[in-house]
């Protein structure tokens, strides 16, 4: 369900009814490095794919914005006039409303249940976003490897995920993924075929995904 359908607040209501309705074909860039953050992004329809890339071109997926979320970054650069720090391009086909900044501040500061919905979605953002860095940062590749892979696996159905679309989801080379691909095949895990794997072990990767 839309926010705009579950906040009943007149204030916000007029920000909605005069937002923008934008659609968004597959694989669109919504935003990028430096950009100018001018609007508040509610998406209402589809996934969009929020990524920080490095100098030497490596990317690192940060978060998903779907179906009733926004994104945490835009939030905190049109609180902070800041430009956009990362990259943002579409998964699928995305509908979503484009509230102005202009708006979206006279809609904080008039609307209790807008501003309650856009902090309380601010903070959990950004506390997926610290377990991000900090998974990063102390868990093993193996690891973190495994939780993917058993976040992706749906009824039995070999993954239909590339080396180098795990790489861009864990922050890490191509190289790395596929030897450790190739380490959990030898070890009896998983299946590997072009384009594909299927988990053989669940609870050896269970096992391996889960903290020390």
């Amino acid at each position: 369900m839309e926010q705009s359908q579950v906040i009943k607040d007149p204030a916000a209501q007029r920000i909605f009814e005069n937002a923008r309705h934008l659609t968004l074909p597959p694989n669109t860039t919504a935003f990028r490095q430096g950009d100018a953050c001018e609007n508040y992004l509610l998406v209402t329809n589809g996934s969009v794919r929020v990524f920080a890339r490095s100098e030497s071109g490596r990317e690192v997926l940060l978060y998903r914005v779907t179906s009733g979320n926004s994104c945490v970054l835009t939030t905190s650069c049109l609180l902070g006039n800041d430009c956009y720090p990362a990259e943002g391009v579409t998964e699928t086909e995305v509908e979503a409303l484009a509230i102005p900044m202009g708006q979206f501040k006279q809609a904080l500061a008039e609307s209790r249940e807008f501003r309650d919905f856009v902090f309380t979605s601010f903070g959990e953002r950004l506390s997926k976003l610290i377990t991000l860095v900090e998974q990063i940062t102390f868990d093993r590749l193996e690891m973190r490897l495994s939780r993917v892979l058993l976040e992706k696996q749906s009824a039995g159905i070999p993954l239909q995920l590339t080396h180098q679309e795990l790489a861009t989801e864990l922050g890490t080379a191509r190289e790395v993924i596929s030897r450790q691909l190739k380490d959990f095949e030898k070890r009896g895990l998983i299946k590997l075929s072009r384009g594909a794997m299927e988990i053989l072990d669940l609870p050896a990767m269970k096992k391996i995904s889960a903290p020390v």
